[in-house]
């Protein structure tokens, strides 16, 4: 299969790569590099034929969209799509935080504050498009309302499902690490996609049971996110691997490292299986792992194309290390 072949995003007309490159890397995710690398790591994604870009304003604070519309600035605006989140506005940091972050490498001087409001949303739409220095989005992702969800479907979904009316985004979509509330939405009212973090994976497959099949009936497109957990499928299970945005707990550990048996058993790279078992359910889009080395790009697409005997995922099946329902690649 040719991973840069473009899929669908359910009825919104667009057409994404099965690879994207997620962006949160750019805003300096567990550390900061020069900008130049960084506008490289866009650039080898865009030479290699990558055309889907995930960001956000959380992601660096701002640091990241401004990074990668440097990184997309000359590139002919039909030939990238860009997915952006609302939901965050960017304050100074003396109104809500005067204490450092250590997840973002030297982020700017402001904080995110949670706004699903209708005029939050529009407000929070305007900068990104600032400071992606574009004059639309194509996809804008509702992040993170976990806790919000009365003010995002009463706020924020409604400013999006006028953004896209206007022809300012083309597609509707909420993005989370949990599958039940994206499920929630799904019924509720008319999103073109879902970003699906972390939710889906070697690890862990909950939504297959509601999520996956309410999207197949109404042709919403799951776009997954954190395909590696973190980096615990890709780092391998050592001490102080990551799960979850933190250090992966002893249970997981466990699996992870159930799982790399077989994968040295059958000499398969752990990150392989992860990628391609991601991309084996018919209802995904894309996969967005992100990179903050150039070189990773390509790893990244190498890894799509790695020959995976049928008989490693029959294995994992009968050790009940993956569902038994699972998709698996063919």
């Amino acid at each position: 299969m040719n991973f840069l072949n473009r899929t669908p995003i359910g009825k919104s007309g667009l057409k994404v790569t099965r690879l994207g490159l997620g962006c949160a890397a750019l805003g300096g995710l567990y550390g900061d590099a020069p900008e130049a690398q960084m506008l490289e790591v866009v650039h080898r994604a865009l030479s290699l034929g990558v055309n889907f870009f995930d960001t956000a304003p959380l992601y660096g604070y701002g640091k990241s969209e401004i990074r990668l519309g440097k990184g997309l600035a000359g590139v002919p605006r039909d030939q990238f799509v860009v997915a952006t989140k609302v939901g965050r506005l960017l304050v100074p940091q003396q109104i809500v935080d005067t204490s450092p972050d250590p997840l973002w490498g030297d982020p700017p001087p402001v904080r995110p504050r949670f706004d699903f409001s209708y005029d939050g949303v529009m407000r929070s739409f305007d900068e990104s498009l600032k400071r992606l220095n574009l004059d639309r989005i194509d996809v804008l992702h509702i992040h993170d309302p976990d806790d919000h969800y009365d003010e995002a479907i009463r706020g924020a979904y409604p400013a999006l499902d006028r953004l896209r009316s206007q022809g300012a985004i083309r597609a509707v979509s909420a993005g989370m690490n949990q599958s039940e509330m994206l499920a929630r939405f799904a019924r509720e009212a008319d999103f073109d996609c879902f970003l699906l973090a972390g939710r889906y994976s070697l690890l862990e497959q909950g939504a297959l049971d509601e999520l996956f099949p309410l999207c197949a009936a109404r042709n919403i497109a799951v776009i997954l996110g954190g395909t590696y957990n973190s980096g615990v499928l890709a780092q391998g299970p050592q001490a102080g691997a990551k799960y979850n945005y933190g250090d992966a707990p002893p249970e997981i550990l466990k699996k992870a490292r159930d799982l790399q048996a077989v994968a040295g058993r059958y000499q398969v790279s752990l990150k392989a299986a992860a990628s391609q078992f991601a991309l084996a359910h018919p209802i995904v889009a894309s996969i967005i792992p992100g990179t903050r080395v150039p070189d990773r790009v390509d790893e990244n697409l190498n890894l799509l194309d790695e020959k995976i005997p049928s008989d490693f995922w029959s294995e994992l099946k009968a050790q009940q290390l993956i569902r038994s329902d699972a998709p698996v690649p063919q």
